[in-house]
């Protein structure tokens, strides 16, 4: 389980010293953390591993996002932290989908649901998050989709 291998290698920071990691690492686990106080509520609760992956993907958005605000502000030192907090999060995260593969699990939902045109975007690109969500950069997709239903 992911959760597990993120708890170790918030052990395995702390043993070697590697504060700047240790930190991102704690990072990940608060996010987590307030995902899961905030799901206690909810009435269904999404697979554990699914749950740490979508936090993952949210978090390393948001890194990509600021590294370019940083960028274009002339804040070099604050980029570069982003930066190494990136590289930390895509550790865990699960490897991405190619583009050939993704365009093939695309065509197979379109033939499967039988989507004719843009009005069935949504019911596409759902089916493809729930069958590939955790290997799929969403954003992209649905711009593949819809390339697709075009």
């Amino acid at each position: 389980m992911l959760r597990d291998s993120i708890k170790s290698a918030q052990v395995t920071a702390m043993k070697a010293g590697d504060k700047p990691r240790l930190a991102a690492v704690r990072l990940i686990l608060a996010k987590l953390k307030d995902k899961d106080i905030e799901l206690r509520t909810a009435a269904t609760v999404p697979d554990d591993d699914v749950l740490v992956v979508d936090v993952l993907q949210k978090m390393a958005k948001q890194r990509r996002e600021s590294i370019i605000m940083f960028e274009q502000g002339g804040r070099q030192e604050l980029a570069d932290q982003e930066k190494s907090e990136l590289e930390v999060i895509e550790g865990f995260m699960p490897q991405l989908m190619s583009e050939d593969d993704t365009k093939a699990a695309i065509a197979k939902i379109i033939a499967d649901t039988g989507a004719a045109g843009m009005k069935d975007m949504g019911k596409v690109v759902a089916a493809l998050k729930a069958a590939h969500g955790t290997q799929l950069d969403m954003g992209k997709a649905s711009g593949l989709v819809k390339a697709a239903l075009a």
